[in-house]
C-alpha cells in the first residue's frame, strides 16, 4: 500500500504513569514524502511523539500505523525490526556506540538488517558510509572511535547512520542543536537530498524555528493534542 500515508494516528493517547496522558492526539497522517517540522515547548512531549511513531514506546490506546503497518499488533521485537529495516532515527542523544569506529557506527543498521543493506543500490555499506561522510565533513573521522568526537561531530555520525541504506521513514529528534550555521546547512542540505533520493517521508523536531520554511509542512505539538483541538 505505498500510497497509503506513511503515518497515521487516530484517538492516540500515551502516558508514563496511568491517568497522566502525555499525548492525547485525535488524528494526525503525514503522507508519504512529506517534509514535516514539528515543534512545540520543552516538555511538550515531541520526543515522546517520535518514540511512539517509531515504536520505540508503545501507546496504550488508539490507532497507530507506520508504513501500511498497524503498530500497535506488532510485539516489540516485530516492533524492531520494522524500525531497524525501514526507518532512520536521529536520536537526540545520539546512543552511538563509544568504542566503535565512526565508519562502524555508521554501516551498524546494514549490518543488523539486511532489508537495510538491500536498498543500498548495488553499493557496500562502507562505501555508502564513506559517500555520507564526506558530505556531512566527517571523512576525516572514518577510523575514530566515536567516544573522541565533539558533540556536533556525533550528531553528524548519527545522522549518517539513520540515512544509510535509503530508510523510508526518517525521524529526527534535534537534529542541528549542536552545529554551526555553516554545517547546519550542510547538514540540511544531506539530511533533504537523502529523502528525496530514497521517496523518504521526514519528520524533524527542532526549536529553531528559522528551519521552519524549508520543510513542506510545520505542525504545533500543542495544537494537535486534544486540548486544543
Amino acid at each position: 500500500m505505498t500510497d497509503s500515508p506513511a503515518v497515521v494516528l487516530d484517538q492516540l493517547r500515551f502516558g508514563y504513569k496511568q491517568g497522566r496522558d502525555i499525548l492525547d492526539i485525535p488524528s494526525l497522517a503525514v503522507p508519504r514524502r512529506e517534509k514535516v517540522f514539528l515543534f512545540g515547548p520543552s516538555g511538550s512531549g515531541k520526543t515522546t511523539l517520535l518514540g511512539v511513531i517509531a515504536g520505540v514506546l508503545e501507546a496504550q490506546s488508539g490507532t497507530l500505523r507506520v508504513m501500511g503497518e498497524d503498530l500497535r499488533a506488532l510485539s516489540g521485537a516485530k516492533r524492531d525490526a520494522l524500525r531497524g529495516a525501514r526507518m532512520g532515527y536521529i536520536f537526540q542523544l545520539f546512543n552511538l556506540l563509544p568504542y566503535l569506529s565512526v565508519r562502524d557506527n555508521i554501516t551498524l543498521p546494514c549490518r543488523l538488517h539486511p532489508a537495510r543493506a538491500a536498498r543500498l543500490n548495488g553499493s557496500s555499506p562502507v562505501a555508502a558510509a564513506e559517500a555520507l561522510a564526506a558530505q556531512l565533513d566527517i571523512a576525516e573521522l572514518l577510523d575514530e572511535p566515536a567516544r573522541d568526537l565533539s558533540v556536533g561531530q556525533q550528531q553528524r555520525v548519527a545522522a549518517a547512520r539513520a540515512l544509510i541504506g535509503n530508510p523510508e521513514l526518517v525521524i529526527a529528534d534535534e537534529p542541528t542543536s549542536a552545529l554551526d550555521a555553516d554545517h547546519r546547512a550542510q547538514f540540511l542540505e544531506t539530511l533533504f537530498g537523502c529523502c528525496e533520493r530514497a521517496g523518504a517521508t521526514l519528520l524533524f523536531v527542532s526549536h529553531d524555528r528559522s528551519l521552519e520554511s524549508r520543510f513542506d509542512r510545520a505542525l504545533s505539538l500543542p495544537e494537535l493534542q486534544r486540548s486544543a483541538a
